[in-house]
Formats: structure tokens, C-alpha cells, sequence
């Protein structure tokens, strides 16, 4: 249910979204605000694609020894106060507005500009400090160098991984992008590294080389972690970096790229207990945490999915950009196996490449494209010119039309895969009467 203080905070966000403003006053901006955000400690997570995934783990197993963890994912699906979170739970409407309306107040009277990024970001701190939060999990949301939250020291950062994406903002090539994204560094941090293509890896050594005091951990260096299933069916994953080795964690959400965002939220965790931030939690909590972690609109399924007088299976996942596409691609076409027909319902954003984002799913699967009700939403027909070599596509306006019509393509028990931006997914979840979550 939307609430007033939603559709308010709303707003509020929105109100900077395409102000023309970056996040270069946003420590101007919280030291107007009482610099909210000088005490968080904890983690920095950047990286093309793993990002909301690794720091779901991470607060998931956190919280599970008893430490209150604020983190701030980006984007929201539903609604903003998914962008504040305390324990993994969205902070009320309330509290979302209140911490909003302070934010815009200040902003108001000092007269300074910044960017929606940068408005999440100080509205979190000032939510964390209300809160009282033991450490803090925080997601970059674009980039890393000029990223909102970079503006906070937290001593410990993880790269997650590093490709083509947002390439208006961070560069044309891999390794422009990997040097914006390691600009997250500070000289003394703890940094933890996943897989990265050779010219990223060489581009962020070079970075790290000019910091001082740094810990580094490698992914399958000096992180290593080995999947298996077990008598249940269920992922399992021993994982080891240079603190210990830590066994029989289950990976709750889908898709094989999981197993490694789950062994850099346990590596970050580790390199928290390293820097001294925590003690070190029990095997127990570490265990139940991770198995507890739920993170909407990534692979998720939903089975029985019921529209009308439609019943099959949906799947829904925010797919950014190629790589993105082609990470998730092995479990949509393990979902569409046991389906037996499929459809794709699409939208995304002008700047996104449409060709390569669905080049690793079938040619010949239907597509229904659609607007995503975003200011820089990509065109329908502009989508279908970029797709001119499928065999067969749709255009239906609006997301209700779009989900509608794929359901009848793929008839009962068929499969509705959903790809595209956050606003698409969050649109079909609340379609589907989904909580916001």
C-alpha cells in the first residue's frame, strides 16, 4: 500500500533527479547537517552488477549476530523507503519521510545543489545516526570515484566486478570505468576484489598502488570458494579467505553468479573482523544469516504466478546491461525448460544498448516491449528498430497491457520472464500485489 509520506518522499527525490547537480556538495551538505554519517563504519560496495546482492548477504548475516546495520540499496523497486533499511528491513514511510524533509530543509536554506544520489545518501546518514546503527553496508550506486556515498569512510571497500555499463558517465572502456570504480579507495582501506577482466584487474592495480597502508584480498587468490549441492537440493558453499575457512553456508537466492557475491559478502565480513569493526560472529549466525537473505526482483520467481484468469510462472530480474543479461541468462533458460513456452516482457532506458542486452536469450522467444514511466525510458518502437533481427515482437504501452498479452502467448503454466529497468519490476510486483520489500 502507498502511503502519503511515500508518495511525499517521492517527491522529494525525484524533485533532484535531473537537476544537472553531481554529489560534489554532498560534504558541504552534511556538515549543514550536523555530519551525520562521521562515525559509519562498515563496508563500501561497488561494481558493475553483485552490488545490492553481495550487501543483501552481508546485512543479512550482520544482523543475525545481533548488530544493527544500516544500509542504503539503490534503486528502489516500489518505493523509496527501500532506499533506507535497518537489519534489511525498509525503514516506515514515517521515518523515510521525516529523514527526507530534513534533508530538503537544509538544502533549501544553505541553497546548495546536488543530485538525487547525493539526497539518498545524506538522508540515510542522518536516518543512521537517528538509529543509532552499529556499522553500516552501503551500496554505490553508479561509479565509485563521484558516487554519493564516497563521501563516507567506512574502512573496508569490495569490488565486485567491473564491466561495460553507464559508459555516458564512467568511460568507453573497461579500464576507464574500473579506475572510476577504485576510486572508491582510501589510502588505509581493506579492499576486496572479485573477478575482474584482465584490463580492469590491471587498471585497479595501478589505482591501488598509489594508496598507502592497503590490505587487498583477491577473489580465487586469497578468497576461494567451492559450490556444491546437498542431500536437500539446496546450493552450499564452503568459502575460505586469510581470516578462516567457513562451511556449509546455503545460497538462498537463484542463479550460479549468487555463489560469488555470497563468498565476497563473507570475504567483506571477514575483512570487518580483520580492521577490528566487529568481533567476528559465530559460524551459527554467519550460517542462518545468509540462508535468511531475500533480495526481490533478482531472479526472483514467483510459482504459482496468478493474473487474472492466467496461472503460470513468472520471473522477474533487474537486468542492467549485457553482462547482466547474460549472468542470469542459464536460470531463465533453465526456468523456461520447465515451463515449456516462454515470453520476455522488456523495458529499459535510452542509453542502454537493447541489442546486446538480449542477445543471450532465444531469438525466436516473443518479446513484449514497453515503457518503463521513467523520464529517459527507451521508446517502444525505438526498442523494436534496435531488435529488427528477432522474429517476434510486441509493443503494448502500458506494463499491465505488456504483462497481459505475454500471458497469452505462453498460455497456462508458461513462463513470463521479466527484464528491464528497476520501475518495470517494481511496476509488475506491485501488478502481482507483491510487498514492497
Amino acid at each position: 500500500m502507498t502511503t502519503r509520506e511515500d508518495l511525499a518522499s517521492q517527491e522529494i527525490f525525484d524533485r533532484y533527479q535531473f537537476t544537472g547537480a553531481g554529489a560534489s556538495m554532498l560534504p558541504q551538505l552534511l556538515r549543514a547537517l550536523g555530519d551525520p554519517g562521521r562515525n559509519l563504519r562498515g563496508m563500501t560496495v561497488v561494481g558493475t552488477n553483485g552490488k545490492g546482492s553481495t550487501c543483501a548477504f552481508a546485512v543479512s548475516a550482520l544482523a543475525a549476530a545481533g548488530l544493527r546495520i544500516g544500509s542504503m540499496p539503490s534503486p528502489h523497486l516500489q518505493h523509496v523507503a527501500e532506499r533506507i533499511r535497518i537489519n534489511g528491513i525498509p525503514i516506515s514511510p514515517a521515518a523515510c519521510h521525516r529523514a527526507f524533509v530534513t534533508v530538503d530543509d537544509t538544502l533549501r536554506s544553505t541553497g546548495l545543489a546536488v543530485n538525487a544520489g547525493a539526497v539518498h545518501a545524506a538522508a540515510a546518514a542522518v536516518h543512521f545516526a537517528r538509529a543509532e546503527v552499529d556499522l553500516a553496508v552501503m551500496e554505490a550506486n553508479i561509479g565509485g570515484q563521484r558516487t554519493a556515498v564516497n563521501c563516507f569512510d567506512p574502512g573496508v571497500k569490495v569490488i565486485t566486478g567491473v564491466g561495460l555499463d553507464h559508459e555516458h558517465l564512467l568511460g568507453n572502456s573497461l579500464s576507464e570505468i574500473a579506475r572510476n570504480k577504485a576510486g572508491i579507495v582510501r589510502d588505509g582501506d581493506h579492499v576486496v576484489l572479485g573477478d575482474l577482466p584482465e584490463e580492469a584487474a590491471k587498471a585497479i592495480d595501478d589505482v591501488l598502488s598509489r594508496h598507502a597502508g592497503l590490505t587487498t584480498w583477491r577473489l580465487r587468490e586469497d578468497i576461494r570458494y567451492q559450490p556444491r549441492t546437498d542431500r536437500d537440493g539446496r546450493a552450499v558453499l564452503d568459502v575460505a579467505t586469510p581470516r578462516a575457512v567457513h562451511r556449509e553456508l546455503h545460497c538462498p537466492l537463484r542463479g550460479e553468479h549468487q555463489h560469488r557475491n555470497l563468498a565476497l559478502a563473507v570475504a567483506g565480513i571477514d575483512a570487518l573482523a580483520e580492521r577490528g569493526l566487529i568481533r567476528g560472529i559465530s559460524e551459527n549466525a554467519l550460517r542462518s544469516g545468509l540462508a535468511a537473505t531475500r533480495w526481490p526482483g533478482r531472479l526472483e520467481l514467483l510459482a504459482p504466478a496468478r493474473l487474472g484468469s492466467w496461472t503460470g510462472r513468472l520471473l522477474l530480474d533487474i537486468a542492467a546491461n549485457h553482462q547482466g543479461a547474460a549472468t542470469v541468462a542459464p536460470e531463465i533458460l533453465r526456468e523456461s525448460r520447465a515451463a515449456g513456452r516462454a515470453a520476455l516482457v522488456f523495458g529499459t532506458l535510452q542509453y542502454k544498448n537493447v541489442a546486446t542486452m538480449l542477445e543471450p536469450l532465444p531469438a525466436d522467444w516473443p518479446v513484449v516491449l514497453t515503457r518503463v514511466g521513467h523520464p529517459n525510458e527507451a521508446a517502444p518502437d525505438e526498442m523494436r528498430t534496435a531488435l529488427a533481427s528477432r522474429r517476434e515482437m510486441y509493443v503494448r504501452e502500458e506494463t499491465a497491457d505488456a504483462v497481459r498479452h505475454a500471458a497469452e502467448l505462453v498460455g497456462a503454466g508458461g513462463l513470463i520472464t521479466v527484464l528491464g529497468t528497476s520501475v518495470l519490476i517494481g511496476r509488475v510486483r506491485e501488478l502481482f500485489q507483491l510487498p514492497p520489500g
